[in-house]
């Protein structure tokens, strides 16, 4: 099996690192090799001392797209869950990595807000946090993802199950018969934008 990258883009506390691990979880299971890329461990390990400027966070996402294209030339799969808030600089990585599948984790600030223990969005909302993606620093939303997630309407379960589906039909992942929640009609939405986005 070649190797891909799965790229989860999405506002703090959307549900990446969930589905992240969701997915990696079935892969294994599945016998193929898996390596799960979050943003919190990234800025601890790989990417310590860059700050929050646009060139940092362009700089971080470059080393995260390099290290998952070695590993996609490799014949590993390599799951990315990272805010990655600019348009130019995922469609560099894509572009460099080539086997490449974007999902965006979608939901709407109301709900992110509930979700987040720390209190971080309620701090930049007061002022307390500068250059906070999707308060005073700008999240641009993906344009044409391959799967776009709603987890404020999905368990997480439902989300999980369309990234698989996807990358099945892409045939970057074995199918496995009979482990599909789709419906025909829901198969065949998946279908159509994956047709209109030029993949199959």
């Amino acid at each position: 099996m070649k190797g891909f990258t799965l790229w989860l883009t999405g506002l703090p506390c959307s549900g990446k690192t969930t589905l992240a691990k969701g997915v990696e979880e079935i892969l294994l299971e599945r016998g193929l090799p898996v390596e799960v890329f979050d943003g919190d461990e990234i800025r601890t390990n790989l990417t310590k001392g860059l700050g929050y400027s646009k060139e940092d966070r362009d700089t971080n996402i470059r080393r995260v797209g390099y290290v998952c294209n070695l590993l996609t030339r490799n014949s590993v799969v390599s799951i990315a869950a990272v805010i990655s808030p600019y348009q130019s600089i995922r469609d560099e990585v894509r572009e460099t990595i080539g086997r490449f599948v974007e999902v965006f984790v979608d939901a709407p600030l109301e709900e992110l807000i509930k979700r987040d223990v720390k209190g971080m969005y309620k701090k930049a909302l007061a002022g307390e946090i500068k250059n906070f993606t999707g308060i005073d620093d700008p999240y641009e939303p993906p344009e044409k993802p391959e799967v776009h997630v709603h987890t404020e309407q999905e368990e997480p379960e439902e989300s999980t199950a369309k990234i698989i589906k996807t990358l099945e039909i892409l045939g970057f992942i074995p199918s496995i018969g009979g482990e599909s929640n789709y419906t025909e009609e829901e198969e065949e939405v998946i279908k159509s934008r994956l047709r209109d986005l030029g993949y199959i």
